[in-house]
């Protein structure tokens, strides 16, 4: 039988030759963990605004149709309060959905800001990351060819 060679101390030397920087690692989870404690707090504040006019908006048409609700003196009348209410309905309708619109175009314009942003440290943090990586593996690779 063929006795087959232990590679362990082979694969050991060869991971101790090209080591990991945890640091790094520790850097990356950390900026993303930043990165993503911010855009929660983008939303978080957009889903508060977004409750408050929904409910400024459903307290706003119960209001209204209280005076819907109300007894009349004329048939006439009621028609005449059916048709106010669906009037001021739609011109809430409208201003509401200008307040949502505002809010969305606000977390957009943060989102991306933080994107850019987080991108930007990003690509400063990869390239010291790899500018490290290539001067160890560098010397490791010199070490080496020095050791034959």
């Amino acid at each position: 039988m063929a006795n087959t060679q232990d590679f362990t101390a082979v694969f050991k030397d060869m991971m101790g030759a090209f080591p990991v920087d945890t640091k790094a690692m520790e850097e990356a989870f950390k900026s993303q963990t930043t990165l993503a404690e911010k855009m929660s707090k983008v939303a978080l504040e957009a889903a508060n605004k977004s409750s408050e006019i929904s409910a400024k908006w459903t307290q706003d048409t119960l209001a209204k149709f209280a005076t819907v609700a109300a007894a009349k003196a004329e048939p006439a009348d009621y028609a005449k309060s059916a048709s106010d209410f669906a009037t001021a309905t739609a011109e809430a309708a409208a201003e509401h959905m200008a307040a949502f619109a505002e809010i969305a175009k606000k977390v957009q314009t943060q989102t991306m800001e933080l994107v850019l942003a987080a991108g930007k440290d990003m690509s400063e943090d990869m390239t010291a990351a790899a500018k490290k990586v290539t001067t160890e593996a560098t010397a490791a690779v010199k070490k080496a060819a020095a050791a034959k």
